[in-house]
This record gives C-alpha cells, structure tokens and sequence, in this order.
C-alpha cells in the first residue's frame, strides 16, 4: 500500500507486523457500504477513520486505540469475519495513524462514522430516528435478537447457533437459558444490520428437517453482559472468563435485565484482559456451505466443542452417547458402526450389546456430533432394518474388564487414523449430508478407470446405475446405486478401500444427483 500517491497521506511507516491501531482490510466487497466496513470494528471499541479503496477491494480502518485493534485482530484471526457473504481479511496496517483529511470522497465515509459512533456513545436513542447518511444502521433496532426455539426435538447447543447465525455477521456473545418451558437464547452481533439480516433469513426456518423451529425477534436490551464461558453462555470476545463451573445459568442481575429493557451494560469492554493465548479453535467455521434454507443442519461445530477446553471447561461428554436399536444382529459388526457414523463425526468407542444384539451404544467425539448422526441415520435401512437412533442416558461407553468375556463386541476406535474430523477446519465439515443414494468418492489414483470402481461396486453386490468423473478432477467421482440402502452398505463396505499406489478410497454421501 505504500506506494505511489497513497503513501504520501500517512504519518509513519513501520514493518507490517508490528501492531499499530490502523487495519488494512482486503478482499472487500464493492458494494459494501462505509458502515459495514466500521461494523467490523465497533465490538471491540471506537472507530476513529476510515479509507474506502473500493476500486482495489481494500480499505483502511483506524481504531482509538492500540489494544482494541490487537483484540480485532486477534479475534478475527480464529473466526474469519464475512461480509455480505464474503470472508475478508485484516491484518495490521504500517501506518500508525490515517490521514484523510485532503482526500477526496471523504464526506460519505465521515458521515457514516459519526452516525455509527452516535448510536454507540448513546448520544442518540435507537428509537427510529437515526439512520446512518448510507443505509447504515436500521432504525429502531438492536444487535440482539432473542430466539425461542419450539418443537424441540433435538437438543440444540450454543455452538450450534452460533454456527448458523454466524452466516449472518460476527457473532459477539450468546446466552442460552429455559424459560416457560422453553429453550432461549439472547444473541448479540457486531452490528444491528446483521441481526436484521439474520432475523428476515431464519425466522420460521427449521434447524433439522421438520423440528427445532427458529423464532427470531429483536430484544430490548442493546448488549449482553456475560459473565461465564460455558456451555450455557459465551463472550467470544473475551476468552479469559471463567467457567463458572455449578452456577446459574443467569445470574439474578441478569434475569432482572430480561423484564427491564433499561438495564444496558457497557457493551464494549475494549481489550482489558484478552486472553489471545487461548484461540476459540473453530469459532469462524462458520458457514461457506449453508444452503440457502437452513434444511439439515450440515456443517458440525464439534471442533469447538470437542477440542474448546477453556480454564479447566469439560469437553461437553453430556449426550455425546448414541443408542441405536432395531439392529440386524447377523450382520452388524463395531466396524462397519463406526464407519457409517463416522460420516457425521469422529466415533470413539462402539458396544454390541452382548445380551440384546440389536442394540449398540457409540460414544461420539461430542454433543454435536451426536445429534447430527442421530438427525440423519434415525429411520434409514440398514442390512433390512429401520434402526432407531436416540440420545443414550449413559456418559461414555465402558470398555470390558481384563478378562471379562466379550465377543470383540466393544471396540475403542478413538486413536483410528479414519477419523473425518480430526483437523480443525478440515473440508470434511462442509461436506456432510443426508444419506443418499448418490455416492462421493474421492482419493481415487489417477490411473483408475470408470470400469474399474464400477466393477468394483458391482462385484460387491451393488446395483451401479451411473458414474461419472469430476471434469475438474478425476481424483473424485460420483456413483449412483439402486437405492439409499445399498449406498449406505457400500459406504460401510468400501469406505478407506485400497486402490492400490498407496491410494484409500474415500466414500462419502453426494448431495447432487449425476
């Protein structure tokens, strides 16, 4: 950036990787407006300038302060921002102060500053009467939403809001809690605009196929004060909090916030007592694959909740148990168990259970997990059965004693190199469908033919329908079986396959057709 006629309005050049309060964005939408660009800053404190470089995708922001740009970039760097859909990027600026003040363009950008900076210093009241000069904020709105969510057959955890809601903007803080029979949450964004967007796109909208319905409004408190990172509640700008284990979902303060709107803590704490030596792993997995309704939930937070262990914080062991009942006995096997509910996360441990073989026990990497292979193996074929999957009572799965009599029918997979889920952000979290009669397979060596995997298939008792390479890259395929039965047994069968030249195949569920 410090070259030609930009240099010259800028105080100061240093080695870019220094901190300085100045952050250089890149990879900007140009349709993005001014405000947007300072929605990205205002969470973590004053927004004192700002360059628009929209014909080069870039721009400039200037924080009040050194520290609350550390916090930006520290809290950006493990949780991707989006805007308008699109991931940009922030890095610190080499310059320690912007200069604009002779730049042409300037009016819109110092506009938007100070109805932004309005809004937060609380000179102005959210009540309909601001609107930023550029379609900034909306007026009489809040960046909290409260969601109720009704038929609530499927447990739904923080992560897994945060998850879908994350699509919409950066998501600050959330608390869950149960009211009136009913599971809640208060959700702050970074921006009053995100809550908008995300109120109009998921309201009414079902989590997991036919259940777990958002109800999405706005609330009347204009921020969240969270107390403790756990299960229940998070601040994902601030990762030094304590768990707070055995307390209260809502502290008393709180609960009497709910009733009374004018109860606003300070919403920014700034960077006192950041914490960037614990990174929330998987915070920004957020959503590049959602479809455009929510439809089943596809892309698991487990690598938050599985690897987030923040001051002592228990992985969430609770529900990350599955029993799975109305098994074939003749056929069933720990392995072929732990290869199907693989597809939807990494299986720890896997029971037969010796007296009731139609029966099995499997202990998923976490709670989110869990539920996703139960909301999409509950009610499929499996070797002419329709098995049942539920959320078991047990914690963990036992293992047998030393010299207890049990048939290889426990097994403990946890240290299995066919994990799908094991990398943080592994492209398998994007991939993640119902079962489907079309297959993904991919690994494939780059001599393999369409006869060869076809027979391969048919040789094993399936029924090939269609086939057809990646044009991009015949590493990958689709194949076509006769029904979603037969593609979940050949899952099972030729999953981790060996193709020879040190090539496994690797079978997944398609969610296009060929």
């Amino acid at each position: 950036m410090a070259n030609g006629t930009d240099s010259k309005t800028y105080k100061g050049e240093r080695s870019p990787c220094d901190p300085s309060r100045v952050l250089h964005i890149r990879k900007v939408p140009i349709e993005v407006s001014e405000a947007e660009v300072i929605s990205l800053g205002v969470p973590f404190g004053k927004v004192t300038n700002l360059l628009m470089l929209k014909g080069k995708n870039q721009a400039f922001i200037e924080m009040a302060s050194e520290e609350a740009a550390i916090t930006m970039v520290n809290y950006y760097t493990t949780a991707t921002p989006h805007v308008r859909n699109q991931p940009v990027y922030i890095q610190y600026s080499n310059h320690r102060e912007l200069k604009t003040d002779n730049l042409p363009n300037q009016g819109r950008a110092q506009a938007a500053l100070q109805a932004v900076n309005a809004v937060h210093s609380g000179n102005m009241t959210l009540s309909g009467t601001a609107t930023a000069s550029d379609g900034g904020m909306m007026p009489g709105q809040s960046p909290v939403l409260r969601i109720i969510v009704e038929n609530l057959y499927y447990p739904v955890s923080l992560e897994v809001l945060h998850q879908i809601f994350s699509k919409f903007g950066t998501v600050l803080k959330i608390i869950t809690f149960t009211k009136n029979n009913q599971f809640q949450a208060l959700l702050q964004y970074a921006d009053p605009m995100n809550a908008h967007h995300a109120k109009v796109a998921l309201d009414g909208q079902n989590i997991y196929n036919g259940c777990c319905t958002l109800r999405v409004e706005f609330s009347k408190l204009t921020s969240l004060n969270v107390k403790y990172n756990n299960d229940k509640s998070r601040d994902f700008t601030r990762l030094d909090l304590p768990s707070g284990d055995g307390q209260p979902t809502l502290d008393p303060t709180m609960q009497t916030a709910f009733g009374a709107p004018g109860i606003i803590s300070s919403p920014y704490p700034g960077a006192a007592g950041f914490a960037p030596a614990i990174g929330f792993p998987q915070a920004g997995l957020s959503m590049q694959a959602m479809p455009g309704a929510l439809g089943p939930l596809t892309i698991p937070s487990s690598a938050m909740t599985g690897r987030m262990t923040i001051h002592g914080m228990a992985p969430t062991a609770i529900h990350s148990v599955l029993l799975v009942s109305n098994l074939n006995p003749e056929s069933i096997s720990p392995h072929g168990l732990f290869i199907l509910f693989g597809v939807y996360g990494d299986v720890h441990r896997v029971k037969i259970l010796f007296n009731k073989k139609e029966n099995a026990l499997i202990q998923m990497a976490d709670a989110t997990q869990a539920q996703l292979a139960m909301s999409h193996l509950n009610g499929q074929r499996l070797h002419g059965k329709v098995i049942r999957v539920t959320i078991s009572k047990h914690q963990t799965v036992q293992l047998p004693r030393e010299g207890q009599e049990d048939q290889g029918l426990t097994k403990d997979f946890s240290g299995s190199p066919l994990h799908r889920f094991k990398k943080p952000g592994s492209k398998n979290f994007q991939n993640i469908f119902p079962p489907s009669a079309t297959l993904h397979l991919s690994n494939i060596p780059p001599s393999t033919t369409d006869d060869f995997l076809k027979d391969l298939f048919a040789s094993s008792g399936y029924t090939v329908k269609a086939f057809k390479f990646f044009q991009k890259d015949r590493k990958m395929a689709l194949i076509q079986l006769g029904s979603v039965e037969e593609a979940i047994q050949a899952l099972i069968d030729l999953h981790n396959h060996d193709l020879g030249e040190n090539h496994h195949l690797r079978v997944s569920f398609s969610k296009s057709t060929i």
